[in-house]
Parts: structure tokens; sequence; C-alpha cells
């Protein structure tokens, strides 16, 4: 207790300080809808009440299946693509913050997948909703996402980066169907970060990071598999990116631990319920408009279960628990303290 006492002054002089910030506008980016071209009215309708927006206030976008395979043809399977083409999608330019996706519906493709492809694509910054009314595979949805955030950001995204982001989606998807879905999308993302950070483009050299990095996950892969990955690692390779405009995204994806500093105003964000700066339009989403049944995936969601979590606490737990995580002190910490105060035993 003692030591927790000692810090409160310094959150009230920081409390003064973050209310006595200027407060910055956003930019105020358009936000694209794209709406399969296989919906019904209704569903269409109900996608829009799905993203929290209707057709007034955002520029939509009808995504058949002729552009699904565009990219798709030669790299998915018929029954991947499809004949016809029901996954919808908005999306939301932002300035900082990496990628953020939440998925609704897609039974192949998972949020983080469409981030690390979106990564791969040349985005930089935005959030992502891709769903759809019915359960699909989801391997289009990334089409359709592409052709928002060009629109909206007016951006044109590399054409060869984009075919390349899909095979990527396509190939971590079926790798997932053999070791599970989150080893593959950890996999993928570590070799990418590696081969972009390292500037690999030597084949041998790629193939020692995907042996080594699969080694290290206790995975086992056949050479079929190490065969698809080095190829498309070997593309990516080609292309320029920079690893720390990736960084956001690249951290969201492994749930690295946050700065001190964002650790304090994000907690700040919490109790005062100011929690849309993370995630923007997808804070906005209706899960009861998809059905009881709805299957809904976000890389937001370790984020959220943290806020659940403080949402139960009372405001000296959600204080000292903040600071514990600042101090990585743990709960054994408090057998010490109930000695100091009678306060902190009748919690």
């Amino acid at each position: 207790m003692k030591k927790y006492r000692k810090i409160v002054p310094l959150l009230m002089a920081l409390t003064v300080a973050c209310t006595s910030l200027p407060i910055t506008a956003k930019a105020d980016n358009s936000k694209v809808v794209t709406l399969g071209a296989n919906l019904s009215k209704k569903q269409k309708e109900d996608m829009y009440k799905y993203f929290g927006t209707n057709a007034d206030k955002v520029e939509t976008i009808e995504v058949t299946n002729a552009d699904e395979r565009k990219y798709m043809e030669g790299i998915a399977s018929e029954a991947q693509i499809g004949k016809r083409t029901y996954s919808c999608s908005y999306v939301e330019p932002t300035s900082e913050g990496g990628i953020q996706v939440k998925t609704a519906n897609l039974t192949f493709v998972t949020s983080s997948m469409i981030a690390s492809t979106l990564m791969t694509s040349g985005v930089e910054n935005c959030n992502v909703v891709a769903a759809s009314p019915i359960e699909v595979s989801g391997t289009g949805a990334l089409t359709g996402i592409m052709m928002a955030y060009e629109t909206a950001s007016g951006e044109k995204l590399d054409e060869e980066q984009k075919e390349t982001a899909t095979e990527e989606l396509v190939t971590t998807g079926e790798l997932a169907d053999s070791i599970g879905t989150q080893e593959a999308a950890d996999l993928m993302n570590d070799v990418k970060q590696e081969v972009i950070k390292e500037k690999l483009t030597d084949t041998k050299e790629i193939e020692e990071t995907v042996n080594d990095t699969a080694d290290s996950m206790n995975i086992t892969l056949t050479d079929e598999q190490m065969a698809k990955i080095v190829a498309l690692m070997e593309k990516i390779a080609q292309y320029d990116y920079d690893v720390n405009s990736l960084k956001d995204t690249l951290n969201n994806l492994e749930g690295k631990a946050e700065g001190w500093w964002d650790k304090l105003t994000n907690f700040f964000k919490g109790l005062t319920g100011d929690k849309d700066n993370n995630g923007g339009i997808i804070n906005n989403t209706k899960d009861d408009i998809l059905g009881k049944d709805v299957v809904t995936d976000s890389t937001l969601d370790e984020i959220k279960e943290k806020v659940k979590n403080a949402d139960a606490e009372g405001w000296w737990d959600k204080l000292k628990n903040f600071f514990k995580g600042l101090t990585g002190d743990s709960d054994s910490n408090d057998s010490a303290d109930t000695k100091d105060s009678s306060d902190e035993a009748a919690e």
C-alpha cells in the first residue's frame, strides 16, 4: 500500500498534464463500404446496419466474382473462389496505429491473416471490418478491402503486391488447415518480419529462416509447404518495405506490450470510456444484426478483454493493477501490503 501512496501524487500530476494537452483533430478520411454483388437487398441493408453506418454516410463499391478472380485465379482453388460474392468490408484509413481488423462469418481467413496480408499489399495504417451475412470462406474479402482502401485513401497500391498479398492469404489459410490457425499466422508473420527486417533475398537464407522459425515453434512442414512459403517470401523480398512503418501492425499481431506512456494514456481512456480511438469503426459494429450464432474475430480482442476485465474492477483496483503492470509486480505482493492498511484488506 505504501508504494501506491507514493504513486498517487504522480498520477494526479499526470492527470492534470493529460487534461491540459491540446486536442488534435483527426484527419477526415473517407470511409468506404464494399458489398458483395450477390447479396439480396435485405442482406445489403443488414450489412450497413452491422457496420454501424448507412449508404448516405459512406461511399459504396459493389464487388463481383470477376473482381475476386482478377487476383485469385491461379492462386486459389475454384472451390475457394466460388461463383458468387457475399463478402463485404468497411474500411477506414488512419494516420497511425497500424492495421486493425475485425471479421464476422468468415470461416477460412482470420483478422490476423487479413491484417498481415494488407501489410504485404502496401497498406500501413487502417481499420477494417470484413464480414458476410452468411458464413463464407472469406478468401475474396481481401480483394474488396484493397479496392475500398484505394478509394478511401486515394492511394494506388502496386498490382504485383496485391497479387502477392492474395497469395499469402491463401497460403496461410491452407497451412492453417494442417498446423492450426494461430500457428500458421504466427509462423508466416515471424518469417515475413525477418525477411523484411534483414532484407533477405537469397533462397537459401530464406529457407534457413523458415526452418529455424518452424523449429522454434515445434512445427514440422512438408516439402510442399516449405516450397510454397519460400516462393512467397522471395516475392515479398522484392518489395521495399520500411520495417519501422510496419512496426505497429507487427506489434499488434505479436501481442507485444505497449510502451510506458501508451499504457498510461490507454489506462485513462479505459477510465473515461474513450476507447473509440483504438479501432475506430471496429467499435461500432453490431454483431446481433448477423444473428446469435455469428462468429467474430478481431486483432483487438486482447485489448477488449482487458477493458472488459477492468470494467468489473473498482477504481482503486484499476489504479493498483495499472501500476502493477508497469512495475511487473505479481498478485503475491498484496500479502505484504495488507499489513500496512485495513483499507486494502477490505477490497
